[in-house]
């Protein structure tokens, strides 16, 4: 390692060439200083931003992203967890002795793209031309990834690429070939080259016949577009056929060339895509219409044993009203008939009472005549003669 020595006010300081690490976004990645000089020494970890992370066994920073994992007299290791873009930078050891060693060490974190988007236009002309145009697209990677496009005859080529760089330093980057001609079978593939694919490559592959067959299904070419003919480049009439970019191999040749380079392949037919999604909506159409009819049968299970219920009660409510009319009309006949004979008694014996009484003022009427003619023939015999 070189050593390239530098004058202080204090003495001689040392810095050692800058090692670089790569590392995959969201893995740890571990930083190694060692003094090989004899006897102890104090050994001082620093962030890119200029603050100390460790010092000797000690930690500066309040952060659980660096972790400590081994310190001795002449080594220390520090790890740092979930590498982020924003972690990267050089990260400085200072190594105290008799002079001052500082190791450098360049993290740079990469981050992968697993899918890339294939993308198809048909355009049509005034003068009935057909182009299409392929746009092979991925997003949020570091550095940006390298696209080519292979048209079959081992010729593979670069097209119109362009990368968009985010907020947070992640690159989308796309790639467009414009193509005037195919055969029938003729293909394309998108290879994608990245760093963090390890010598991998990242492969898209469809067919031009199932992209214009699927795009004049979907929306139906335009016979009679108005075109300027300033600009015939212009699109009157856009599909854009997405393609899930998942490992899967179609025919033998692909997974010959899978064999021979280790690359991602993907691809898959628009046709079958097209399919499938006819397919789905058909099944939930059907999944809708059984979920109704199923609420309709509830709805009318509900129904019926509601109105049974109402027939029930009602009937039970006629039957309580019944007879509480029937027990009514008896208490009222009870009622009628006891009045009656009441009525009946009271008068036979207000009849008797004035029977007996006329009875008796006869009685009286008799005694009263008897006594006063008694009283009569006295007085008639007490009378004198002379008077006579």
């Amino acid at each position: 390692m070189a050593l390239v020595p530098e004058q202080t006010e204090s003495g001689t300081a040392e810095t050692m060439t800058a090692e670089t690490v790569t590392v995959e976004q969201g893995q740890p990645v571990a930083l190694h200083c060692a003094d090989e000089r004899a006897g102890p020494a104090a050994l001082q970890w620093l962030a890119p931003s200029g603050f100390t992370i460790f010092l000797n066994e000690l930690p500066a920073l309040k952060n659980t992203k660096y972790q400590l994992l081994r310190h001795s007299s002449n080594q220390l290791s520090i790890s740092l967890q979930n590498a982020t873009p924003q972690d990267e930078g050089t990260y400085k050891c200072l190594q105290y002795g008799d002079s001052v060693r500082t190791k450098e060490v360049k993290v740079i974190v990469l981050a992968t793209p697993f899918e890339s988007t294939l993308e198809a236009s048909v355009l049509r002309t005034q003068n009935r031309e057909e182009y299409v145009i392929l746009n092979c697209s991925t997003t949020r990677s570091k550095p940006p990834p390298q696209i080519t496009w292979h048209l079959g005859s081992g010729v593979e080529l670069y097209g119109e690429t362009s990368h968009r760089c985010d907020a947070d330093g992640k690159y989308n980057s796309s790639s467009t070939l414009r193509v005037r001609a195919y055969g029938p079978d003729s293909t394309v593939n998108c290879i994608v080259r990245h760093p963090g694919l390890q010598g991998r490559r990242l492969v898209a592959s469809s067919r031009f016949e199932d992209l214009v067959t699927t795009q004049k299904l979907a929306s139906g070419v335009l016979e009679n577009s108005p075109l300027p003919s300033q600009d015939p480049w212009q699109s009157t009439s856009t599909v854009a056929v997405m393609e899930d970019l998942r490992t899967l191999e179609t025919d033998k040749e692909e997974e010959e060339q899978t064999t021979q380079d280790p690359d991602l392949t993907t691809g898959a037919s628009p046709r079958y895509q097209a399919l499938m999604k006819k397919k789905s909506g058909i099944l939930l159409l059907s999944l809708m219409s059984f979920l109704l009819f199923i609420l309709f049968i509830i709805v009318q299970l509900f129904i019926m044993k509601l109105r049974k219920a109402h027939v029930t009660w009602k009937k039970e409510n006629e039957i309580s009203e019944h007879t509480l009319e029937s027990y009514r009309s008896r208490s009222n006949n009870e009622e009628t008939s006891s009045q009656e004979k009441n009525g009946h008694t009271s008068r036979s014996r207000s009849c008797t009472d004035y029977i007996t009484q006329l009875y008796t003022e006869v009685k009286t009427k008799r005694k009263d005549n008897t006594l006063h003619s008694k009283l009569n023939g006295h007085h008639a015999a007490c009378t004198p003669e002379s008077i006579v």
